[in-house]
């Protein structure tokens, strides 16, 4: 039978055939023939579709498969015109395919617990509309956590949640989306492209290292005691560690073979980078001028307290306690998150030789020192010609672009810079409308009017104020508004407690730069360097975590002694 076949579809291929809009169409005759071929070849295909569904271990060989399998393709081809597809194929085809979506289980837990708290009755004094949004935030700050999608896509799914809820309108939902923070943040990606593509971060990374790179430890306090020495000429916090000293640091681990799209983020990178990010806290809570929320708190301050604070009494006040923490921070992190690379005695050797190869800087190398240089001026001294930081830096990046020394298309690649403004645009947005429909008012009401009715001493009231306040931060998106929506409320309850006026207005006001450690988005400078994606979502909550308590034990004990000796209590 199957000889016969075989002669008849050889047959068949040989009539006459027709061409029609390029495709080969069997004569009619051939189809009455094949339609006899075909109860000859029963056999044959069902032999095949059998074989499909048997274990491997069982089929036949591959010599007999490709035999099966050619005569029931020349009897199909007989029939219809078309080449068949062996059944073995169409089987491993049809095949489930791997799940390219969400992480379901970390979705399904931020979704759960977000609809938990929306359809809880709220407590009184807190609107409908209020109480909706917080469920929706905290489903987002879970998704974030947990990174079941990216974290843009995450934040747009729960700005979707708030807006589908009738919560937010479109307005409300994206109105941070021209917040000057966002913006600033992914310029400063911009800047960092070019810094290191025209090859002026390289090279001052190998004259670094030539200097500090016997140890990675070095390396690091070389950095972070480098930012805190800008600290107090640059307010801008986004602007000093995402436009200056990160393209630096993302240089120097590259330069030091540490880099994330290699896999290699773990050599020296995850260790400086988190390390960096900490000394951006710490140098901010140490003067008025190196965070642009710190004027608030003045300002707060005197309103409450009927005493202005002036820059020399804040620096003096900090000194102690930062410097202690700039010091111990870096060794702590270097204990509990070690670089795997520790030592590179012949790094300076090496790095001086990379210098020698370079030699003198190019073209793009010194229009980017210009742009780079005139945007750090302007960063400075703008504030007294009503020039903003992101007016800066955009002058900073029209120098480049106009030059060609980025484009706009590599700009647009940088997916680092719009996937976090995206999340964090949205964040600052609902953390926002969460102060607007009067949560916050509420929950600093609620902290008042329970530590003040417990009529403890001074000092243990004063403790549990601060644990709040510091801990609160969780739901904010940015140092400004938290210190907006509670500061004045806890510096009056600890006040009305019995605390020492001025230190609880200091202290309140340096740990409001300080509680920004254990989020992405606590302060200006977490998005850009989590960004960069050297150190993982889980590491840098729990590392956070940790820093967030030693800071409160050198804050309150070392620097509670130091502010003793001062007399301000």
């Amino acid at each position: 039978r199957s000889g016969r076949a075989n002669m008849a579809a050889n047959h068949m291929t040989k009539r006459n055939v027709k061409q029609r809009d390029g495709r080969t169409v069997k004569a009619n005759a051939g189809l009455g023939r094949a339609t006899g071929v075909f109860r000859t070849t029963g056999r044959t295909l069902r032999k095949v579709a059998t074989e499909a569904r048997r274990p491997w271990a069982q089929r036949v060989t591959r010599k007999e498969e490709g035999e099966e399998t050619k005569r029931w393709s020349q009897v199909v081809t007989c029939a219809t015109g078309r080449k068949a597809t062996p059944a073995v194929v169409n089987a491993a085809a049809a095949a489930p395919s791997e799940w390219k979506g969400a992480d379901l289980k970390n979705l399904g837990l931020a979704v759960a617990v977000g609809a938990a708290i929306y359809f809880c009755p709220h407590p009184a004094g807190i609107t409908t509309q209020a109480w909706h949004l917080l469920a929706v935030f905290v489903g987002t700050i879970i998704g974030i956590i947990t990174a079941p999608l990216p974290l843009g896509a995450v934040a747009m799914i729960g700005l979707c949640a708030s807006m589908m809820t009738k919560t937010l309108t479109f307005a409300q939902a994206f109105a941070a989306f021209s917040n000057q923070i966002p913006w600033l943040i992914a310029i400063a990606f911009f800047l960092a492209k070019g810094f290191i593509k025209t090859g002026l971060g390289t090279r001052i990374a190998y004259y670094v290292v030539s200097i500090f790179g016997k140890t990675t430890l070095g390396l690091t306090y070389s950095l972070v005691f480098s930012e805190a020495l800008l600290a107090p000429a640059i307010p801008s916090l986004a602007a000093r560690a995402g436009g200056i000293f990160l393209p630096l640091a993302k240089a120097l681990c590259v330069a030091c073979g540490s880099d994330p799209e290699n896999g290699t983020e773990s050599r020296m990178g995850s260790y400086l980078m988190k390390t960096f990010f900490q000394g951006t806290c710490i140098s901010s809570a140490m003067f008025i001028t190196a965070m642009a929320a710190n004027p608030l708190s003045v300002n707060l301050a005197a309103a409450a307290i009927g005493e202005t604070i002036s820059w020399t009494q804040w620096a003096v006040a900090a000194f102690v306690p930062g410097l202690v923490c700039l010091i111990t921070m870096p060794l702590i992190l270097y204990v509990i998150y070690p670089p795997e690379v520790k030592d590179s005695p012949e790094a300076p050797a090496k790095a001086k030789e990379e210098l020698a190869k370079l030699g003198p800087m190019s073209g793009d190398e010194k229009i980017m020192a210009v742009s780079l240089l005139s945007t750090v001026a302007m960063w400075v001294f703008g504030a007294n010609y009503g020039i903003n930081a992101v007016a800066a830096a955009l002058s900073g990046l029209t120098i480049l672009l106009v030059t060609g020394v980025i484009s706009w298309k590599e700009c647009l690649n940088e997916n680092g810079a719009w996937n976090t403004f995206t999340w964090f645009a949205a964040l600052i947005s609902m953390a926002g409308c969460l102060n607007k429909f009067g949560l916050i008012p509420w929950f600093s009401q609620q902290v008042v009017s329970v530590v003040g009715g417990w009529g403890l001493a001074w000092q243990p009231a004063f403790l549990i104020i601060v644990l709040l306040y510091y801990y609160s931060h969780y739901l904010f998106a940015s140092g400004a508004a938290h210190i907006g929506a509670m500061y004045t409320a806890f510096l009056s309850v600890a006040v009305a407690c019995g605390s020492p006026p001025l230190m609880s207005a200091l202290c309140l006001g340096m740990l409001s730069n300080i509680m920004g450690c254990f989020t992405t988005y606590g302060i200006g400078s977490a998005p850009p360097i989590f960004g960069t994606g050297y150190v993982p979502l889980n590491k840098w909550y729990t590392l956070g975590g940790i820093l967030s308590v030693y800071y409160l034990f050198v804050w309150l004990g070392i620097g509670g002694a130091w502010w003793k000796v001062l007399g301000l209590w």
